[in-house]
């Protein structure tokens, strides 16, 4: 706190956020340098951790080896690409146009994804974001255990108002989806590109 002050410092439901002042250039790069890390802190329990949960007021415990394994698991039985899904699915929950994430903890979108991301890969990841996205604003309200099945649900941090806000984001990016598709299907591949850009942030590729 000393070193980088008071306000860069947050409190969160089971962990501290640090900034580190770093800010992203207008195509969201950083030169490689980090904003921010999320510090929990953490007892071993045998095999687990017990972390602070601050909603409850105790200490929970987890298991990131048990969340690791799950999700390489979920990865190899989606073609190896439910990863790069997720991620970007999770560059979307952090742009900066939504003010405060949609989707709260970030690793609710990892929790939720092993579920909605099931079956084979079929090859299109336009039509998968689509998908994807459609999901996620059905299920938001659905309550998601914690994976290791130690601790409380993923999901408990987010309370009606929240979720209706993240039900509704998470529609209006299926739309955006669908209709950076229909811009492809009618040959304007610029203006595809350029909609899939509008909805994931400046790194995505305009070629």
């Amino acid at each position: 706190m000393d070193k980088y002050g008071k306000d860069r410092v947050r409190k969160q439901s089971r962990s501290v956020n640090v900034e580190f002042g770093v800010k992203a250039d207008a195509d969201d790069q950083t030169g490689e340098r980090v904003l921010s890390i999320d510090v929990v802190p953490a007892f071993a329990a045998g095999d687990d951790y017990e972390i602070p949960d601050s909603p409850s007021g105790k200490w929970i415990k987890t298991n990131p080896k048990i969340h690791a394994q799950k999700a390489t698991e979920a990865h190899q039985a989606y073609s190896c690409e439910w990863k790069g899904l997720v991620r970007m699915v999770k560059y979307w929950n952090n742009n900066p146009k939504h003010g405060e994430k949609p989707v709260k903890p970030n690793f609710l979108i990892e929790v939720m994804a092993m579920q909605c991301l099931h079956g084979d890969f079929h090859g299109r990841f336009d039509y998968e974001f689509q998908a994807f996205f459609s999901t996620l604003s059905d299920r938001i309200f659905d309550e998601w255990p914690d994976p290791a099945g130690l601790g409380p649900p993923i999901s408990n941090d987010m309370d009606a108002a929240r979720k209706k806000r993240a039900r509704d984001l998470l529609q209006s990016a299926a739309r955006e989806a669908g209709q950076a598709i229909h811009l492809a299907r009618q040959g304007r591949n610029g203006e595809a590109l350029g909609a899939w850009r509008k909805l994931f942030g400046p790194l995505f590729p305009l070629s």
